[in-house]
């Protein structure tokens, strides 16, 4: 007990003293009696902490790139740059094929003379159908059963719209049925969707009615249009006859059509105002100018060997008064 109190006084004056210093030194800084002896405390601790730095430092720099904290950022900082990079070049890349289909849309339509409401594709449909969503809507005056083409033909025409959004059902649905009218005959049939089921196919089955039409592969469809244009305008290009089907005893004659429109779709244009005439087959493309055939005539230089000249011309007549060579 006697120790306890000993000790408690000790600790008590301690702290006294030490509060008293404190109390010096603030209000005397750093000209008052205690600057030296501070002064002198951080010149040797200083100089301890220097030296214990150089030391540790390279320990320090050592174990930072055992455990990766310097360079795993430097790493990540590139990995950073090159997912920003990769994501800028697809960006162009996806807006310069954007500005090409928008580029070929606006041809089509000022060849068919439709007025149209641009949109793009934002969403693919369900499993079960052939569908698409687009970023364009009742607020950009699109309506039900209004038809869908891009910069190369019939898309397929709109279900469903909401205030800023719209369902597009493909062409190459199994559900959809489109007339058409086949380029250089005139002849009228149906085109209908394969659907999903039919593997690898995105292709449309043409029925024509007449069963003495001539179908050939090579031949170009058009829409033949609805009443009123809706749910198809007339004369957009819808695809060509790749492969016949069917016999001759079939009451239709039946071929399989590559459509024109590309799978891989991007930007998309709708017909709100079906155009005044029926455009017919002046939306399809120009068929490409054959090169002109280059003749060259050869013409035999004079002192040619008789050897040399053609044999197809007509004899070469003496020249009255020139002397012969014979026997």
């Amino acid at each position: 007990m006697h120790d306890t109190r000993r000790t408690r006084i000790i600790l008590g004056v301690l702290l006294a003293a030490a509060l008293a210093l404190i109390t010096i030194d603030y209000r005397g800084g750093a000209g008052a009696p205690l600057g030296g002896l501070r002064s002198a405390g951080g010149s040797v601790f200083g100089s301890v902490e220097n030296a214990a730095s150089l030391v540790t430092r390279p320990v320090a720099a050592f174990t930072d790139g055992l455990t990766g904290s310097g360079s795993q950022g430097k790493i990540n900082a590139l990995q950073r740059q090159v997912v920003d990079l990769r994501a800028q070049l697809n960006q162009q890349k996806l807006s310069q094929y954007d500005e090409r289909q928008l580029s070929q849309l606006l041809q089509l339509s000022g060849r068919g003379r439709y007025r149209i409401v641009t949109a793009s594709v934002i969403a693919a449909g369900a499993a079960y159908d052939d569908s698409v969503t687009i970023d364009a809507g009742r607020v950009d005056g699109i309506k039900p059963d209004e038809t869908v083409l891009n910069g190369q033909g019939l898309v397929g025409t709109v279900t469903s719209v909401s205030a800023s959004t719209s369902t597009v059902l493909l062409a190459t649905d199994a559900s959809v049925t489109v007339g058409v009218r086949l380029a250089g005959t005139g002849q009228i049939g149906v085109v209908s969707g394969t659907g999903k089921s039919m593997t690898g196919s995105g292709l449309l089955r043409l029925q024509v009615f007449d069963v003495n039409a001539i179908l050939h592969a090579g031949q170009e469809l058009v829409t033949f249009g609805s009443a009123g244009g809706r749910p198809y305008v007339p004369g957009v290009p819808v695809g060509v006859i790749t492969r016949l089907e069917g016999t001759s005893s079939s009451l239709t004659k039946e071929a399989l059509v590559r459509p024109f429109a590309d799978t891989a779709l991007g930007v998309v244009g709708v017909v709100i105002v079906p155009p005044r005439t029926n455009p017919r087959f002046s939306v399809l493309p120009p068929a490409p100018t054959p090169a002109p055939k280059v003749t060259v005539t050869v013409t035999p230089s004079p002192g040619a060997s008789q050897s040399g000249a053609s044999r197809s011309g007509p004899p070469a007549t003496p020249t009255p008064g020139a002397t012969g060579t014979g026997p």
